[in-house]
């Protein structure tokens, strides 16, 4: 394979890994901002149950920022902190959300904060202040910051896209790479027979064991015309016609200079003979 193909093929697989991951993350997000709005609601409505209010609504779940949301209610209510660290703890758990967390109840009058707590992993590790004051009823909001996104959610499925990029990234390369061995292969078998030569028509080179011979465009021309037809007397016009032809003039001794310039070439198989049919043409005689 070449360095430009491999490039190229590295470029491609990059650009669709980070595509694949920026599409991931981005569906991630908007799972993860739909999942937590429901798990908010059953705050809201676990809430509202404990205050005996099985009417009133909970007000749609706002996203402030892309980790912090708002929930709200119709009507007022108390809020027991016992009972409200143990409602969004039970609901987070049921929905796989992050361990990391800041809940914040405001007063709607002034906007105060009238109670707050942060868990990290778990509540002994977190702040978890004034356990058993009850909040009296009133109007209240309550706004829960994710402080720390975890794999629970996030990272669930996207080490299995990166996993399945690379393993498809790994077959398109192998892929690939046969491919052009493939093609190196059926380029390199392009060759004919001459005796102990290999001759490579394609390449203007005869191949003798380990050995290299560079051949001229015309001596190449010449040479194939007589692997075609061997032992066969081919005409003087011919070969000059058709070497030749596309010059539009023929020099004399052309023919004649380029086949001892190949006789040459060729004189270290003596089962080879380029020979001169006296006033017709040339032939090739090879022992088949």
């Amino acid at each position: 394979m070449s360095n430009r193909n491999i490039y190229s093929f590295r470029v491609l697989y990059v650009v669709l890994l980070m595509t694949l991951i920026l599409s991931c993350s981005s569906e991630k997000n908007k799972e993860f901002s739909e999942i937590v709005k429901i798990s908010l609601r059953d705050v809201g409505h676990q809430l509202l149950l404990s205050n005996q209010d099985s009417t009133s609504l909970v007000l749609p779940i706002v996203a402030l920022e892309k980790t912090r949301y708002k929930l709200s209610f119709q009507n007022q209510l108390s809020i027991d902190p016992d009972s409200l660290v143990s409602i969004v703890k039970s609901s987070f758990q049921k929905s796989e959300l992050s361990k990391y967390y800041r809940v914040e109840v405001f007063q709607c009058s002034d906007q105060e904060v009238a109670y707050s707590y942060e868990v990290k992993d778990t509540e002994e590790r977190g702040v978890i202040p004034c356990s058993g004051r009850i909040l009296d009823e009133g109007c209240y909001s309550i706004e829960v910051k994710f402080t720390k996104m975890t794999t629970s959610f996030f990272g669930r499925h996207i080490p299995l896209m990166v996993l399945f990029t690379g393993v498809l990234g790994f077959l398109g390369f192998i892929i690939l790479k046969r491919k052009q061995t493939v093609l190196r292969e059926e380029h390199i078998e392009n060759h004919a027979s001459i005796g102990s030569f290999r001759f490579y028509p394609e390449q203007n080179k005869l191949v003798k064991e380990a050995i290299e011979i560079s051949l001229s465009k015309k001596e190449c021309e010449l040479l194939e015309i007589f692997v075609a037809r061997p032992n066969q007397i081919i005409k003087r016009d011919e070969l000059e016609k058709r070497v030749w032809e596309d010059q539009g003039v023929i020099v004399g001794r052309s023919l004649d200079t380029y086949i001892s310039k190949l006789r040459k070439k060729l004189k270290d198989d003596d089962t080879i003979k380029l020979t001169n049919v006296h006033g017709i043409g040339y032939k090739l005689e090879i022992d088949l």
